[in-house]
This record gives C-alpha cells, sequence and structure tokens, in this order.
C-alpha cells in the first residue's frame, strides 16, 4: 500500500526544484537559419505581391474610366480608334497634363478637374447620333485668366482638306516649315502671302474618314509645326483680336467636336447636313449658263464711258453672249462715293439706257471704305458709321490697296441702312442689276478697334459684310466668306495671276475651288480667265496674258460653275476667238444643265457641285492626292492640261466604266492613262457610263 504522507504546496515545489535539472539549449545549425531565412522572403514577396495586385485592380480601374467608345484618354491627350480598330485620329494635351486622379466616368461623360497647371474644366462627352458617325465633344477651359490652351492634332499618315484659302494653295493641304499659332481670321493673301484668306471655316476633313470641326466660341489660332507633323488649335486672349464676352470671366476656352465614320464621303456629307449654313436660294440660271464680262483685267482703273461701250460693243460684234456686263473700279470721283466721275462718264444715264437697249445687264463693283478725302468721310465720321478706335470717340484710319480711310462698321444698323440706301438708289437711278462686292476680310480692321456690336470673333465683321449682298443675290459676286454659306450668292476666289504656278496661278485653280466647297460654298466664280494680267506677276508679253496659258486657263474654266472674262479673247487672235467660242457653248449644252441640277440639290445636301476624286473613290489612296482632276457632281470627271507646253497628260481613272470625250470606253480600272493626247483646243474629260 502507499503511504500519504502530507505536504504543502510550497514543499512540493521546492522539492520539484532541487530535484529538476533543465536540458542544455540546443543550438541552430547553418540549414535552420537557411530555413527561416527563406521564410521571411516568403513573406515579404507574398506580402508586395498583395500590394501589386491592389495596385493592378485600382489601374485596371482607372483605365476603364479612362476608355469610352472607340477613344483612349491618357493623361497627355488621346487617340481614336475606328470601327475597325485602327487608330484614325491623335490629339496631344500641348499646354499642360491631366491629373488622372482627378478624372470620373459618367455615363458617356469622362470629366477631369485638374492638370499639371492647377485647376480646370475639362471634358469628352460621346456623341452617337446615328449608324456608322461616331463624334466626340471636347472641352478644355482654363480656370485661370490669360492662360492660353493648346492641342496638337497629328496628321501624320493621313491627306487633310478645308480651313481656308492660302495664297499658295494644295489638295491636300501641305504645312511647310513652323508656324506658331496666329489668329484664324479672314484675310487678303494677296495682300499678305502668309495670312489665311477671304474664305475659311473652323473645319478640316481627313483621308482617315475622321472631320474636326472647332466651336464659334473659342478664340481661336491656327499653327503648324512639319517636323512634328502637327497641327495646333490654340485658344488665348492674350495678344489677340478675339474679345471675351464681358459677361463671362476671361478664361481661355479650347473646345471642339470630332467625328469619325466608314469613309471620307459619308463622314463629310456628315458634318455638312448637321453643322453647315445652307443657301436658302439658286441664284440667276442666265449667270450659270453665260459668261460674265469685267472691265477689271482689260482697264483697271482707267475705264471710262467710251471704253465701257466700246467693250459691249466688241462682245456683240465679236459673237459672244453674256449673262452681264460688270464695271469695276473707279468709276466714281472718290472712293466712298456713289455717284460717277462727270469726267470719266460724262453721260452715265445715256450710257446705261445704251447698255439696256443692248441686252447688257449691268453690275457695279462696290466695297467697305470710305477714304479720308471723300466727300462721305465727314458724314460718316458725323454719324459714327466706321470702325472705330477701342476708346469708340474717334474713327479708325485704316489703309487698303487704293488708299486711307475709314471702313463702315456693318455691326451698327444705321451704317446698314445707309450703305444699302446708296447702292438701292445706284440701282433704281441707272437700272444696275447687282453689285460686285469687294473686300471684307477682317484683316483689313485695325489692329485695336470697337464696333457697334462687340465682335469677340473678328471674322464676324466679314459676315456682317456678305449680308449686304442678300437683296442682290441672283447676280452678286462675294470674294470673303465666313459662316456665310447661305448668303445664296457666287463667291469669287481671290484674284489670280496670269502665271502658271500653285501660287495664285492656274494650277491653284481646282485646289482652290475644291477647298472652297469642302467649307460649303457651292456657287463658285474661279476669277478671270487669263489672270487679272498685273504688272511682274504675268507670264506673256505686250501686258497680255501668256497665248497657251489664257487657252488652257480657258478650258479648265468652261468646267467650273460659271465662266469669267476680262481681257477678251479677241486680243490675241481668229483661233483664240474660235476656241473661246467652242467653249462657251460646251459650257452653256453640257456642263451648265449639269451644274444646275446639282445646285438644286445644294439647298437641301450641302454636297459639293465640284468633288475630288475620292468622293466616288473613297477607299482609293491614289485618289486622296490628286489635284489636277475634278468631278462635277458623281458622273462627269475633268482633266485638263495645266503645264506649258504640253499637248498630253496623265490622267487618272477611279474603277468603274467610263466614256472618254472622244468616243473611248474604259472599264477597268482603277487605270493610269500615261501621256494621253490632249490637243491645245481640247480638254480631257470622261462620262461615268455604268
Amino acid at each position: 500500500m502507499y503511504q500519504i504522507v502530507p505536504a504543502t504546496v510550497g514543499d512540493v515545489g521546492l522539492s520539484a526544484m532541487r530535484q529538476y535539472t533543465p536540458p542544455k539549449k540546443k543550438r541552430v545549425d547553418r540549414q535552420g537559419r537557411r530555413m527561416i531565412a527563406a521564410g521571411m522572403i516568403g513573406a515579404v514577396l507574398v506580402i508586395s505581391a498583395v500590394v501589386a495586385w491592389c495596385y493592378y485592380s485600382a489601374s485596371l480601374h482607372k483605365a476603364d474610366l479612362l476608355k469610352t467608345e472607340l477613344l483612349d484618354l491618357r493623361k497627355d491627350g488621346f487617340i481614336i480608334h475606328n470601327h475597325a480598330g485602327t487608330v484614325v485620329f491623335r490629339m496631344a494635351f500641348r499646354s499642360g497634363s491631366l491629373d488622372l486622379d482627378s478624372c470620373s466616368k459618367e455615363g458617356r461623360i469622362l470629366s477631369c478637374s485638374r492638370s499639371t497647371a492647377g485647376k480646370l474644366n475639362f471634358f469628352i462627352e460621346t456623341v452617337k447620333h446615328k449608324d456608322p458617325v461616331m463624334c466626340y465633344r471636347v472641352r478644355w477651359e482654363e480656370l485661370e485668366s490669360y492662360r492660353a490652351v493648346e492641342h496638337d492634332m497629328s496628321y501624320n499618315g493621313s491627306h487633310w482638306y478645308g480651313g481656308a484659302e492660302t495664297w499658295s494653295q494644295h489638295w491636300p493641304i501641305v504645312f511647310a516649315g513652323n508656324q506658331d499659332p496666329k489668329p484664324f481670321i479672314t484675310s487678303d493673301v494677296y495682300a499678305n502671302h502668309q495670312a489665311f484668306g477671304s474664305i475659311l471655316e473652323r473645319y478640316w476633313l481627313s483621308s482617315n474618314a475622321t472631320a474636326i470641326k472647332i466651336n464659334d466660341s473659342v478664340p481661336f489660332h491656327l499653327g503648324w509645326d512639319e517636323n512634328s507633323k502637327t497641327l495646333r488649335f490654340q485658344a488665348r486672349y492674350d495678344d489677340s483680336p478675339y474679345k471675351p464676352d464681358p459677361a463671362q470671366p476671361l478664361r481661355a476656352e479650347l473646345s471642339y467636336r470630332v467625328c469619325v465614320g466608314y469613309d471620307v464621303t459619308s463622314i463629310h456629307k456628315y458634318m455638312v447636313r448637321r453643322y453647315f449654313n445652307k443657301p436658302n436660294k439658286v441664284p440667276s440660271e442666265t449667270v450659270f449658263r453665260k459668261p460674265i464680262w469685267s472691265t477689271w483685267a482689260l482697264y483697271k482703273t482707267e475705264v471710262n464711258q467710251e471704253k465701257l461701250l466700246m467693250y459691249a460693243s466688241d462682245i456683240q460684234s465679236n459673237g459672244f453672249n453674256w449673262s452681264h456686263l460688270e464695271l469695276d473700279d473707279r468709276y466714281t470721283t472718290g472712293y466712298g462715293e456713289f455717284e460717277f466721275d462727270p469726267e470719266k462718264f460724262p453721260n452715265a444715264s445715256y450710257m446705261f439706257q445704251k447698255l439696256r437697249d443692248d441686252g447688257f445687264k449691268i453690275t457695279l463693283w462696290t466695297h467697305p471704305f470710305v477714304n479720308y478725302n471723300s466727300t462721305n468721310f465727314g458724314i460718316g465720321v458725323e454719324r459714327g458709321l466706321f470702325v472705330r478706335e477701342p476708346s469708340g470717340e474717334l474713327p479708325a484710319l485704316i489703309r487698303w490697296w487704293n488708299g486711307i480711310g475709314g471702313i463702315l462698321d456693318f455691326t451698327n444698323p444705321e451704317t446698314r441702312e445707309w450703305y444699302t440706301s446708296h447702292l438701292h438708289t445706284l440701282k433704281n437711278k441707272y437700272g444696275i442689276a447687282s453689285f460686285k462686292f469687294d473686300a471684307g476680310e477682317t484683316s483689313y480692321l485695325p489692329q485695336q478697334f470697337s464696333t457697334f456690336s462687340s465682335l469677340q470673333d473678328p471674322s464676324t465683321f466679314t459676315r456682317r459684310y456678305t449680308e449686304m449682298a442678300i437683296p442682290y443675290n441672283d447676280r452678286a459676286e462675294l470674294r470673303s466668306g465666313y459662316q456665310s454659306q447661305n448668303i445664296s450668292c457666287f463667291f469669287r476666289i481671290i484674284d489670280r495671276d496670269s502665271l502658271w504656278g500653285y501660287d495664285l496661278g492656274l494650277k491653284s485653280i481646282i485646289p482652290t475651288v475644291l477647298t472652297i466647297s469642302i467649307l460649303g460654298y457651292q456657287f463658285i466664280l474661279p476669277d478671270m480667265i487669263g489672270g487679272n494680267a498685273y504688272p511682274n506677276r504675268t507670264e506673256g508679253q505686250k501686258g497680255l496674258p501668256d497665248r497657251e496659258l489664257y487657252i488652257r486657263w480657258l478650258e479648265l474654266s468652261a468646267f467650273m460653275p460659271a465662266m469669267q472674262f476680262s481681257i477678251p479673247p479677241w486680243a490675241y487672235d481668229d483661233e483664240v476667238v474660235e476656241i473661246a467660242k467652242k467653249f462657251t457653248a460646251l459650257h452653256e449644252t453640257l456642263v451648265a444643265p449639269r451644274v444646275l441640277e446639282l445646285a438644286s440639290e445644294v439647298l437641301n445636301t450641302g454636297d459639293p457641285i465640284i468633288r475630288p476624286l475620292w468622293w466616288i473613290a473613297k477607299d482609293d489612296e491614289a485618289a486622296y492626292k490628286i489635284d489636277s482632276q475634278f468631278l462635277i457632281g458623281d458622273d462627269l470627271m475633268v482633266a485638263p492640261v495645266l503645264e506649258p507646253g504640253k499637248q498630253e497628260r496623265d490622267i487618272y481613272l477611279p474603277a468603274g466604266r467610263w466614256r472618254s470625250y472622244k468616243g473611248e470606253h474604259y472599264d477597268k480600272g482603277p487605270i493610269h492613262l500615261t501621256d494621253y493626247p490632249v490637243d491645245l483646243d481640247e480638254i480631257a474629260f470622261f462620262v461615268w457610263s455604268g
């Protein structure tokens, strides 16, 4: 049996402690240390993987926020894909980068509130109007006064069209050298070769089936960089003729729309129908069918009553017809007056009655200037009819090609009424049919000015001037235009020199006509046959344009919406007279009926009458670059000779069946016709036959 001995807790603990001997501590060997280190590294890797996954998930979430239909937004710009997934448009943010952490997406709107420069209002909204077109509204508003906004559009890899008339006109546009952004306003390129032209719109179109339209509210400046192959779109008020809305904070805003479609023709049709004005009537049918005869290139400012009557008599005796006879510059005593110079026109009433009896309708040259030595200058100052200095107290004197004076302020209802009343008096007193409205470009405004109604966009001055032609639109002629497509008049391209080349010469006519057609101006006068015969700007002898140049110019003009003579064919020889009769007849019987049919369609569609080859050859790379051929509608293709000493030319026929003016048939394509023979009295043209 066991004997139980009583004891206390203390006794038990001490006894146990006396009897217990702890084991010796075992040392960790080298292999164990390695295992511990590996475990620690593994833990670090696991933690890093978790952090990376969280960051990656956040990045994916941000990427989702910065994408919308076919568009990817990045901090330094955005790209747009077409429906096939190809990148067709690139825009870079030059004046600042977005802080993507300030961006969010709600529905079809991507918006951001900060950039590297500070706070801003930025958004891109997807607007899907109609298949297959996808559009994007882009707006970047700086919240700090006087800070400019600039976005740079890449044009590398595509061909671009539109914008403005230029001194050296090419199709597609050629951006040569580097140009800092400058005001995109209507200007006289004859006076300033580096300026934008008399007709312009904030619209460009790409062979990639992409179009961009800058909003009207933008203080818009345009530049380019040939090295980086970019167009520089800039909004600014500093050092600029644009004026901010006094009721709004002084903040620059760059806003525009970019639209993408399946092909260049359909996207242009979409843009024109949605964003362009349309004419509301077709001008006089007679102007489309029969040539205008002007006194300018023949007589310049030396015209008088005797010369005008003789000119009219020569037109008749040489067997030509006419739509009207245009009396150009210097028929008044001074610039800004509306009565005939009694020395040059001693019996103006008789002269006009004689011309009417002979079947002539007469139009007169007019302009927006009143020279300081004109009898009407004092009246204009007293009644406040002129554009004024910034203070608004005095008229702003300007220099134009015929002197120094004031420029009429067509934002002032009293000015409009005064000017219109004088034109109306001339019309009633002498039986004048209409007027040739010259100038009107914003570039003739002084650098600093004030007007009756504020011009936030100075090119609005051009729009107000073109409105003066509305009462006379059947036969009126304008040379400047901005948002003026609904002024149902003929728009004349700027004066051409009597040269062969692209610098306001013969080769510039087709690119210029195609450009302003794309801008929505369809009733086009290609200026005077043979050019203006200005001294030092004329290839030829005895003050006349070169004979061959004159003939080739005549042939091209016969396939334009209207023809305009000044240097008469009989100034050369009988052969030139016969060629002129042949082509004025061809214009009346072949070209004018087709043009008139298309002109009636313009009222609804805005589609060009004179069209580029890519209009019917949408996927044809060669068609995008051809600047010496054009279409009238979809079925009449014209290929004039534009080189001196040539009686042949290379011709490109898009795919399809074509019949030449000689009766030849071509039903395979596309086809390059090399050295196709074209005699001096011919122009090559082809009719679509199926």
